[in-house]
């Protein structure tokens, strides 16, 4: 699993609106951040624009659980703007276009295995190919999601049994600009 940040944006959008939800010069509102930013329960929204984008390489079963803080659909009811949106290296676009190896799986599958998914890829089976695909399977995805949502991932996650969850939050906190942000939450062992 690897997780990359490749860009982050909005800080100063975010400070400008707490100026003028507070109505207070723009120079004070890191303090005020500062204070706000633990209170969840909509105090907190200024991190809903601070924007993140992320570069995620994971295993099929590790999408499946995050796809639980995906953004809400047009229509859908109970819209939060505090989910994240993927777009996917799809297996429909891309299965087909090599062979694969032990590499493309999080743990390594039986040699057996992955040779009859070869043979299949190798017929241009796609249909048959997705079926048979182990759930261990690397997918890349690029991600859009905000600061509000990558704390309450943090708070729910940190403490999972899958030990993916430790690894992303980690690689997160190594990387993302606006720590303060996120530093109040347990501490995780990466480590399983």
């Amino acid at each position: 699993m690897k997780a990359v940040v490749l860009n982050e944006a909005g800080y100063d959008e975010a400070m400008l609106g707490l100026s003028r939800s507070y109505n207070k010069p723009l120079y004070d509102m890191p303090n005020v951040a500062e204070k706000l930013y633990r209170k969840d329960g909509g105090h907190n929204k200024f991190l809903e624009s601070i924007v993140v984008w992320l570069d995620i390489t994971a295993p099929r079963y590790w999408w499946q659980q995050i796809d639980t803080y995906r953004a809400p659909q047009d229509g859908e009811d109970g819209f939060q703007p505090t989910g994240i949106t993927k777009q996917s290296e799809s297996t429909m676009h891309t299965l087909l276009q090599r062979e694969l190896s032990q590499d493309d799986f999080e743990v390594g599958i039986p040699s057996d295995l992955l040779f009859i998914i070869n043979t299949i890829i190798a017929q241009k089976d796609w249909y048959l190919a997705k079926r048979v695909l182990p759930e261990s399977f690397l997918q890349s995805r690029v991600v859009c999601t905000n600061y509000k949502a990558l704390r309450n991932i943090i708070k729910q996650r940190c403490t999972h049994k899958l030990p993916e969850w430790r690894q992303f939050i980690a690689q997160l906190l190594d990387q993302l600009e606006y720590q303060e942000f996120l530093e109040d939450l347990k501490p995780i062992e990466v480590n399983p």
